[in-house]
């Protein structure tokens, strides 16, 4: 089911009616995918709404729209401040912001002019489990797509730009396609890569892997969480290339992003994972994730931020 529309949107610098939020058909970014963006989750905690690495997140949108010179007209802390302002004007105590920054109308030419416009939005919206509240508990079933995920040098998978997502939505339609929840992409040596939108997570008696950077990864803030909390509890998590049997032979498999959260993976090209449910690693691990937002867990490292009263009062928005 599609997340129900936001009644409002935070559209250069105002915030306006979701309805009244538009763009120019012949954008740069619609026809050449010159564009980045975030996802960000805001949780409901008993202390209110608290935003989840907020600061980490945007810092990412502005390195990624560095490597694409996309000049944002805000400042980093201004863009900090239109998310909370996103989330207190459509009345939520828990949301998944989409901040995006796109090259506006810049004639139809490939190279844009260095002074074309750069346009930002950010919606927010509620938002379930990105693989489904089950797969949270009981795991989901994968493949191995066989579309690669880019090679280095070519599309940075270190940058969070909209173009690099095709390759992402073969990775899952494919996988759709043939009754898996997502799809996992190899690199081009044939490495373990990511899932279509999510870091993975391999459990081999009692130790942590995961591919690194250099394996065409996101290196997601999710997944950086986990790699700490696990590290916290005591685990050994090892940062290495894995080759593609390394997902049979797993105790354990889960998912991990801002999306996912943590999910567990219960199979891979029907082949069960360990026992074929949720290990104890991985459980382990979404306690320790979740409990950040019940208060179970101690957030020592200060990655939840108070979603602050907007800058401009939500009563002068434009209309």
């Amino acid at each position: 089911m599609a997340p129900k529309f936001p009644r409002y949107i935070w559209q250069n610098g105002r915030m306006v009616p979701g309805e009244s939020a538009t763009v120019h058909v012949l954008s740069h970014g619609l026809h050449y995918g010159s564009s980045v963006f975030e996802g960000i989750r805001v949780y409901r905690t008993p202390d209110g709404p608290r935003s989840f690495r907020l600061r980490e997140h945007i810092s990412r949108l502005y390195n990624s729209a560095k490597i694409y010179h996309l000049a944002i007209p805000y400042a980093q802390e201004e863009i900090e401040a239109a998310c909370n302002q996103a989330v207190l004007a459509n009345d939520l105590q828990g949301a998944y912001l989409r901040p995006l920054v796109f090259r506006g109308y810049a004639g139809l030419g490939l190279t844009a002019p260095a002074d074309s416009p750069v346009e930002v939005i950010i919606a927010a919206i509620e938002w379930g489990a990105y693989l489904g509240a089950e797969g949270l508990e009981n795991g989901v079933d994968v493949c191995v797509s066989s579309w690669n995920r880019v090679a280095p040098n070519t599309i940075p998978s270190g940058a969070k730009a909209s173009g690099g997502y095709l390759s992402s939505q073969l990775i899952s339609m494919e996988a759709k396609r043939h009754g898996y929840a997502e799809g996992i992409g190899l690199t081009t040596d044939g490495m373990i890569g990511e899932g279509a939108g999510e870091n993975i997570f391999i459990v081999k008696d009692g130790k942590i892997y995961t591919p690194p950077a250099a394996c065409s990864i996101l290196a997601g803030i999710t997944r950086d969480t986990v790699i700490t909390l696990a590290r916290a509890a005591g685990y050994e998590v090892h940062e290495q290339p894995m080759p593609r049997e390394m997902l049979y032979f797993a105790d354990e498999v889960f998912f991990t992003g801002t999306a996912a959260e943590v999910t567990p993976v219960r199979s891979v090209d029907r082949i069960a994972v360990g026992s074929g449910k949720r290990g104890p690693v991985t459980a382990e691990v979404q306690r320790r994730f979740f409990g950040l937002f019940s208060a179970e867990t101690v957030d020592e490292w200060g990655w939840l931020q108070p979603v602050s009263a907007p800058v401009t009062p939500i009563a002068s928005v434009a209309v």
